[in-house]
C-alpha cells in the first residue's frame, strides 16, 4: 500500500475492498499507525452514510479552523478540501463506503493520500482497487496464539481451519477466548452448532458463519452474564453504525426496559453496564458515545424473533423521540442535532407507528432547512411523505406536515412555482381539516404567500399576509414568534407593493419585539435587522443602511457561518449599500465574493446566485468594465435559461422586488449606453398589462435622453410578447450613470401601478 501510495497519481486514493470481516478496517488502521511519522494529518470519515460523510468533514474543518460551526454543508466542504489542498501531508480514511458517489465530492484531489474502505466493487473510476483476502494461515495461528494465553500450535490450526483465516472472525475468536477462559474443544463445538443455526435463520450469504457464529456466542455469553447488558447491546443494533452519545439513553430512562433503566439512572451501575459490553467486543465506546459495527449489528438482529425485533425497534424509537435537541432555529442547538442526525436516518421512519418520532422527524426537516441544508432536507421529507400518505392518508395532520416541509425546501431551493402549488394544496387541506386558525394552516398560509410574492404576485401575498398576522395577533398573541414571523413576511410584500414607510415601521416594532423575546443574535432578530436596512436605502437613508448591514452581516458570520444562506443575504445587501453610497470598489469586491460562495452552495442556477451575478455586473459598469459586465450578463443569459432577459410576470424572480426591477433596468440601459444595445422581453399571459408596462418604459427613456429604436408588441402561442430596442445617444455616454439612476427611481413609481392593477 505505501508504495503505490508514493507512486503518485491515481495511486494516492486506494480502495481497499473485499467481503466483509476479511480486514479492511483493520488494515488501515495499521498503515495509519505504522506510518504516522510520514503525516501531519490523519483524519477518519466513518463513510457507511453517505449523507453523513459532511458532518465529519465538517468536524475537520472546526479543527483545521477553516469552517466555523453551523457552516452549510456545500461551503464547508469547498473551504476543508481547499484547505487540504494547500498542506502538505495528509491522510484521510473513508470507512464502510458502499457509493462511489458518496465519496467522490469529499476527494481533495492533491496533496495528500487516501485509503478507502468497502465491500463493494466498482471503484476504479476514481481510485485504484486493491482486493483484500483472508489471511495466511501462519498470520491466524499467530495472532490467536498470541492473544490466547495457554493456546497451543495444534488447538490454533484447528481454530484457524474454522474460522476461515478470517480476520476479524480470528480477532474476536481470540479476544472471546481470552475474555472468558474458553478452551478451544469448547469453542469449535458451539461454533459448530451455532454456526448452522444462524445461517438457516437468515443470516445474509456474504458474512462469514464463522463472524456470525462467535458473534452469536459472544451475545449469548453475555446474556447469561448480565441479561441488562444484553439488551443494551440488542438496542445498539438498531441505531446506526455511528457513535450513539449515552445521554440517549441516560435521558431516557423511562423508556428503557426495566433493569436497564434502573442502572441509566444510576452512574456507577450505567458504567459497569458499559463495561461489560464493551469487555465482549460487541460495542466499541469512547466519548462520542457507544460504537457498533455495523456487521453485528446484523448480526444480532437477524438472532432476533420477530417479537423481540419489534420490541427493541419501539425501544430505540422512544429514546430517540425523548432525545429532542430542542428548538431547531436556534443554533445553539446544531451540535446536538448533528449527533442525532444519522440515528434519526437510521430509524424506519417510513413504517413507524410512533406519532412522537414523525414529530421528531418535522422538527429534523426543520433543523436542517434552518442549517441552510435545503437539498438533504428535500431529499429526506419526499419520500417520507409519499409512503406515510400511502399509510396515513392524504389529511392526516402529519402528512400534511410533510407536505409543508417539502414545500419550504422547494421554496429555498429557488423552485418557487412547485413550492407555491404544493402550499395551496397543503393549506387548503389545512384549512378543511384543522380550521382557518390553527398554527398550522397559519404556517401553510405565510409559506404559500412567500412563494407567490417570489413569483411575482405581491398583491395576493399581501392580502393572505394580513389575514394571517391578524389571525396569528389575535391567537397567539403580538409577541409569539409565530406572530413575528408573519408580521416579517407582510413587511416584505409592503416594501414590494412600495410602501416603504409602512414596511419600515412593522420591521422596526417586529425587530424591538424579536430582540425582546428571542435575544439580539437570534436568526429571527438577525433577518429583522436586514429588513429594516433595505427599509432605510428604500427611504433614502443608505448610510444607516449600511451601518446596520455591517453590523447584521458581523452576527451572521459569528451565528451561522460565513455561508450559510442568511448570511450571504447579508453580505449581497451590504454590497448594494456600498454603491449607493459611492464605494464601487468595495461593492463589486464583496459581490464578487457572494456571487463565488452563492455559486458554491446554492448551485448556478439558483436565483439568489443569479441575482448576485447581475449585481457585480452593475458595480462592473459603474468601475467603467462594461465589456467584463456584458460577459457576466452572458453568462447569466446562458445559465438562467435566459431569465435574465426575460420577465414572466408569474414565473421569473427577476421580478421579485424593487431592487431586482431597478437592476434589470439599469442593467439594460447601461448595455444600450455602452454601445451593445439591448433587448428587454416582458412575457406573461395576454391581457395582463405587458404593452403599458412597455409604453411606460418607452416615455421615460426618451425623457431620459434614450432614442427608442423600436418598440413593438406581437403575438404568438396563446402569449403576447413586447420587445423594446434602446439605443444612447453618443453624446449621453459620459454622463450615463446619472441618467440611469433616475432612470431606474422613475421607472419603478410608474411600474408600480401597473403591477398592481394586471390581477
Amino acid at each position: 500500500m505505501r508504495e503505490r501510495l508514493l507512486a503518485g497519481d491515481r495511486a494516492v486514493v486506494q480502495a481497499l475492498h473485499g467481503m466483509g470481516g476479511v480486514g479492511k478496517t483493520q488494515l488501515a488502521t495499521e498503515y495509519a499507525h505504522r506510518f504516522a511519522w510520514a503525516y501531519d494529518l490523519a483524519w477518519w470519515i466513518s463513510s457507511e452514510q453517505g449523507k453523513l460523510i459532511g458532518d465529519q468533514v465538517a468536524a475537520l474543518g472546526l479543527e483545521l479552523g477553516c469552517v466555523q460551526a453551523g457552516t452549510e454543508t456545500e461551503a464547508m466542504r469547498a473551504a476543508v478540501l481547499a484547505e487540504l489542498r494547500q498542506r502538505g501531508q495528509w491522510l484521510l480514511v473513508f470507512d464502510n463506503a458502499e457509493d462511489p458517489n458518496d465519496v467522490a465530492p469529499w476527494l481533495p484531489g492533491s496533496g495528500g493520500h487516501v485509503l478507502i474502505t468497502t465491500r463493494e466493487r466498482g471503484w476504479a473510476e476514481i481510485a485504484v482497487p486493491v482486493e483484500v483476502g483472508v489471511l495466511a494461515r501462519d498470520e491466524s495461528v499467530a495472532i490467536l496464539e498470541g492473544r490466547v494465553t495457554g493456546l497451543n500450535a495444534a488447538d490454533a490450526e484447528r481454530l484457524a481451519a474454522e474460522l476461515a483465516d478470517l480476520p476479524l472472525a480470528i480477532a474476536q475468536a481470540a479476544g472471546f477466548m481470552a475474555d472468558s477462559g474458553m478452551a478451544a474443544d469448547e469453542f469449535l463445538g458451539l461454533l459448530r452448532t451455532r454456526a448452522g443455526q444462524l445461517l438457516a435463520s437468515g443470516t445474509p450469504g456474504s458474512y462469514p458463519r464463522s463472524l456470525a457464529a462467535a458473534t452469536g456466542l459472544t451475545a449469548d455469553r453475555l446474556a447469561r452474564q448480565d441479561p441488562a447488558a444484553a439488551e443494551l447491546a440488542s438496542l445498539c443494533a438498531f441505531f446506526a453504525p455511528e457513535p450513539v452519545p449515552e445521554d440517549l439513553f441516560t435521558g431516557a430512562v423511562s423508556v428503557l426496559p426495566g433493569e436497564l433503566g434502573r442502572r441509566a439512572a444510576d452512574p456507577l451501575a450505567w458504567r459497569q453496564t458499559l463495561a461489560q459490553v464493551a469487555r465482549q467486543s460487541l460495542v466499541r465506546i469512547d466519548p462520542r458515545g457507544l460504537q457498533m459495527h455495523r456487521l453485528i449489528q446484523l448480526i444480532l438482529r437477524d438472532r432476533l424473533t420477530h417479537a423481540q425485533a419489534a420490541a427493541a425497534r419501539a425501544c430505540t424509537e422512544a429514546i430517540l423521540a425523548a432525545s429532542h435537541p430542542g428548538d431547531a432555529p436556534n443554533p445553539a442547538t446544531w451540535p446536538r442535532w448533528a449527533r442525532l442526525m444519522p440515528h434519526v436516518l437510521a430509524a424506519d421512519l417510513a413504517a413507524t407507528d410512533n406519532p412522537a418520532l414523525r414529530e421528531l422527524t418535522r422538527h429534523a426537516c426543520w433543523y436542517l432547512l434552518e442549517r441552510g441544508d435545503a437539498r438533504t432536507a428535500h431529499d429526506l421529507i419526499i419520500g417520507l411523505r409519499q409512503q406515510w400518505r400511502d399509510r396515513l392518508g392524504e389529511d392526516h395532520a402529519q402528512v400534511l406536515t410533510a407536505a409543508h416541509y417539502l414545500a419550504w425546501a422547494l421554496l429555498e431551493l429557488g423552485r418557487y412555482a412547485e413550492s407555491r402549488d404544493l402550499n395551496q394544496a397543503t393549506l387548503e387541506r389545512r384549512r378543511r381539516v384543522l380550521g382557518e386558525d390553527h398554527p398550522d394552516t397559519m404556517n401553510s398560509s405565510h409559506n404559500l404567500a412567500i412563494g407567490l410574492r417570489k413569483l411575482g404576485e405581491v398583491q395576493a401575498a399581501r392580502d393572505l399576509d394580513q389575514d394571517t398576522l391578524e389571525r396569528q395577533r389575535r391567537v397567539a398573541g403580538h409577541d409569539h414568534p409565530s406572530t413575528l414571523r408573519s408580521a416579517t413576511i407582510l413587511a416584505h410584500d409592503l416594501r414590494e407593493l412600495g410602501e416603504v414607510q409602512a414596511a419600515r415601521d412593522l420591521d422596526q416594532d417586529t425587530l424591538e419585539r424579536r430582540h425582546r423575546v428571542l435575544g439580539q443574535d437570534h436568526p429571527d432578530t438577525l433577518n429583522s435587522a436586514s429588513n429594516l436596512a433595505i427599509d432605510l436605502r428604500e427611504l433614502g437613508d443608505a448610510q444607516a443602511a449600511r451601518d446596520l448591514d455591517q453590523d447584521t452581516l458581523e452576527r451572521r458570520h459569528r451565528v451561522l457561518g460565513q455561508d450559510h444562506p442568511d448570511t450571504l443575504n447579508s453580505a449581497s445587501n451590504l454590497a448594494i449599500d456600498l454603491r449607493e453610497l459611492g464605494d464601487a470598489q468595495a461593492a463589486r469586491d464583496l459581490d464578487q465574493d457572494t456571487l463565488e460562495r452563492r455559486h458554491r452552495v446554492l448551485g448556478q442556477d439558483h436565483p439568489d446566485t443569479l441575482n448576485s451575478a447581475s449585481n457585480l455586473a452593475i458595480d462592473l459598469r459603474e468601475l467603467g468594465d462594461a465589456q467584463a459586465a456584458r460577459d457576466l450578463d452572458h453568462l447569466a443569459q446562458k445559465t438562467g435559461n435566459g431569465a435574465s432577459r426575460q420577465i414572466d410576470f408569474r414565473q421569473s424572480p427577476v421580478f421579485v422586488g424593487r431592487d431586482a426591477f431597478v437592476a434589470l433596468i439599469e442593467r439594460r440601459l447601461a448595455g444600450a449606453a455602452a454601445g451593445s444595445g439591448q433587448l428587454l422581453f416582458v412575457a406573461g399571459e395576454a391581457g395582463i398589462g405587458k404593452t403599458r408596462l412597455l409604453s411606460v418604459i418607452a416615455r421615460q427613456a426618451q425623457a431620459s435622453g434614450f432614442a427608442v429604436a423600436r418598440a413593438a408588441a406581437f403575438p404568438g402561442d396563446g402569449q403576447s410578447f413586447a420587445g423594446l430596442l434602446l439605443d444612447l445617444a453618443s453624446d449621453l455616454v459620459p454622463a450615463r450613470e446619472p441618467a440611469l439612476r433616475s432612470l431606474g427611481r422613475s421607472l419603478t413609481s410608474r411600474v408600480r401601478p401597473i403591477l398592481r392593477g394586471r390581477r
